[in-house]
């Protein structure tokens, strides 16, 4: 795949750098990852001129500019986004944020300020990106998949997803909630453990919790290890708690 015209095609959304099949479940496209280290490969560092004076990058994949026709809500104060990253018309950024390359932000996503849309993420429509959110990328392997945010997701201040997690449609994750696929996930409603690196399901309100570490010494010293705990599925009251003000907009 040409890495020029596969970071035109990212920006135009037409192709993605990870794939839904029809039972849900993603996996990574790998000629577009390829592309995409491709394309760093070619890249020689230079300093930019004009707006971008004083920052040295890849000449291939400078910060993307936008106009009003894009129907994109950039606001002033550092936040860029990387060429080969898509965001649809309707999507919000405050300042500081950055999307970088392969990424997909789809319409009615607001990415607030402090947040990291890392490469090849894939965020769906109308999801909160709090303050300070950290959503991991991932280029290589490029089999790995990336962190997948489905529609309608709200992720409150702080969180921090990385290791190809998927958080499924309208899912809610409380602030400073950390998923990886090594942080066990506990479904108090449904009194079951998760798989590690299982998907958070469908309308899930998910809150940061401890765990006891095992072993007698560790437990002598009363230790605990991060975990996060499923502790209600949204309903009527907690939609409201959540529904964003569309004058902001």
């Amino acid at each position: 795949m040409n890495w020029q015209e596969t970071l035109t095609q990212l920006e135009a959304g037409t192709v993605r750098a990870a794939t839904q099949d029809e039972q849900g479940n993603w996996q990574a496209n790998v000629e577009v990852k390829q592309a995409i280290l491709a394309a760093f490969k070619a890249g020689e560092n230079i300093a930019f001129d004009g707006i971008y004076k004083g920052f040295v990058d890849k000449h291939n994949l400078p910060a993307r500019e936008f106009t009003a026709d894009d129907q994109v809500r950039l606001v002033p104060g550092g936040s860029s986004v990387r060429r080969g990253a898509h965001v649809a018309a309707g999507v919000i950024i405050m300042p500081p944020a950055y999307i970088n390359v392969g990424a997909f932000v789809d319409s009615g996503t607001m990415v607030d300020s402090h947040a990291l849309i890392g490469s090849c993420a894939q965020i769906g429509k109308n999801v909160h990106v709090s303050a300070a959110v950290q959503i991991g990328g991932v280029l290589e392997p490029v089999g790995a998949s990336p962190v997948i945010i489905e529609d309608g997701a709200f992720l409150s201040a702080g969180v921090v997803i990385v290791e190809g997690i998927v958080v499924k449609k309208g899912a809610v994750l409380a602030p400073g909630v950390s998923l990886s696929a090594s942080v066990p996930v506990y479904d108090c409603v449904n009194q079951v453990m998760l798989e590690k690196g299982a998907d958070i399901p469908e309308r899930a309100v998910v809150v940061p919790g401890t765990r006891p570490v095992s072993g007698e010494w560790a437990k002598a010293q009363g230790l605990n290890m991060a975990c996060a705990l499923i502790v209600k599925y949204r309903d009527e009251k907690s939609n409201a708690s959540l529904e964003l003000e569309s004058i902001l907009r």
